[in-house]
Parts: structure tokens; C-alpha cells; sequence
């Protein structure tokens, strides 16, 4: 049972954790110490909801879109397969065609060797506008990548969201796949329940099937 171990693919929250360009830092200190209380060390932390390993929620890019609480959480517990697509800049229907997919409704991709979590990376592989159409096709309904975002940074029209959004896909971002091999995995990703939020960190972990 040894190699069936929980594996962690989320990111750290530390304090020097790389975040969006201009985004809200992730900071976390004591508000209060057990020798002030008496009793106990009370944290207390800030951060965008798109730092580290994290879900977007259809609100994030559409205003009618659905927000973290509405989200259906069985799209982010179940059955997953990694592939690795390491070394392509952009993925859609031509890359992703090659593997077999049938029967697959979690999909996480390994885009990276391996990254310095601490700063923001300066290229990161991107999305085709026409993934969502693809995936829909396979009965995908999630898509994780090691990626900050399905588009890239300085994007305003933010086609790969809306193109996976349109086809019921769902988005888990900043996963890390180091270590992973590509094949079959129990997924764990739950976000938090935050009222109203275009987006929730989460803590994503994978397990070996059979």
C-alpha cells in the first residue's frame, strides 16, 4: 500500500510565494502569540484567491457566471489522468488529440520540468481557443494545468476561459506535476466554501489507482 500514498500537488503558501503580477501577496503572521493570550498562538493571513494551486469559478471571467459556493463539488473529487504535454506552448486539439482520453472526465496536464514556485514565471503554456470544444467532446468536465492561468498574462479577452466555460469545463490552475507520472490518479481539490468569490485556493492531492 506503500505507493499508494497521497501525493501533494499544491503549492505552498509561504510568504515568498510567486503571485500574478500586481496581485494581492500571500502573507501570513501571528496576530497574537500564546504568550500575549495566555493560551494560544492565533495566525491570520491575506491573499488573492488566485495565489498558489487554486480553482477559478466561472465568475472570475463572466459577471453571470457561477461563484465558488455555487460551484458542484464532484467535479473536484474523482478519477483524473495525467498526461504530460512538457515543451508545448500552447494546448488544444492538436496536442491533446494524441492520448487516449475516452471515458476521462478530470484531465491534468504537465506542461513543466519543474519551476521556482517563488517568482512568476515569464513564459507558462497556454491554452488554444479551441480546447473547450474538444474536451467537451471527450466528457471532460475538469482541466487542471501547472500553469497560472489558461491565458496568457497580458490577455483581455481571455478566449481559453471562456472557450472552456462555454463547453462545461471547469479549471484547476497552479498544480504542480513534478514528481507525478503520467497515468490514473484518485483527485482531491475541494475549494473553500467563500461566499460570493471568483475563486478559492485549494489543497490538491492525487493517489495512485490500482
Amino acid at each position: 500500500m506503500e505507493d499508494r500514498k497521497w501525493i501533494d500537488i499544491s503549492q505552498p503558501l509561504t510568504n515568498d510565494i510567486g503571485v500574478w503580477p500586481g496581485d494581492t501577496p500571500f502573507a501570513f503572521r501571528l496576530s497574537f502569540t500564546k504568550e500575549q493570550t495566555g493560551s494560544v498562538n492565533i495566525g491570520q493571513f491575506t491573499t488573492s484567491v488566485h495565489t498558489g494551486t487554486h480553482v477559478d469559478a466561472p465568475y472570475h471571467f463572466d459577471e453571470h457566471g457561477k461563484k465558488v459556493h455555487e460551484l458542484d463539488l464532484n467535479l473536484y473529487v474523482g478519477r483524473a489522468r495525467v498526461v504530460d504535454v512538457t515543451g508545448c506552448e500552447m494546448v488544444g486539439k492538436e496536442e491533446l488529440e494524441r492520448f487516449e482520453l475516452e471515458g476521462v472526465e478530470r484531465l491534468l496536464l504537465k506542461t513543466t520540468d519543474g519551476r521556482d514556485l517563488n517568482r512568476f514565471p515569464e513564459k507558462y503554456t497556454v491554452f488554444r481557443e479551441n480546447i473547450g470544444p474538444f474536451l467537451k467532446e471527450k466528457g471532460i468536465r475538469l482541466i487542471g494545468t501547472e500553469s497560472p492561468s489558461v491565458d496568457a498574462v497580458d490577455s483581455k479577452t481571455m478566449d481559453a476561459h471562456h472557450s472552456l466555460n462555454d463547453n462545461g469545463v471547469y479549471i484547476l490552475e497552479n498544480i504542480v506535476l513534478t514528481d507525478v507520472e503520467p497515468g490514473d490518479y484518485e483527485l482531491i481539490a475541494l475549494p473553500l466554501s467563500i461566499e460570493g468569490a471568483d475563486g478559492s485556493p485549494v489543497r490538491a492531492v492525487l493517489r495512485p489507482i490500482g
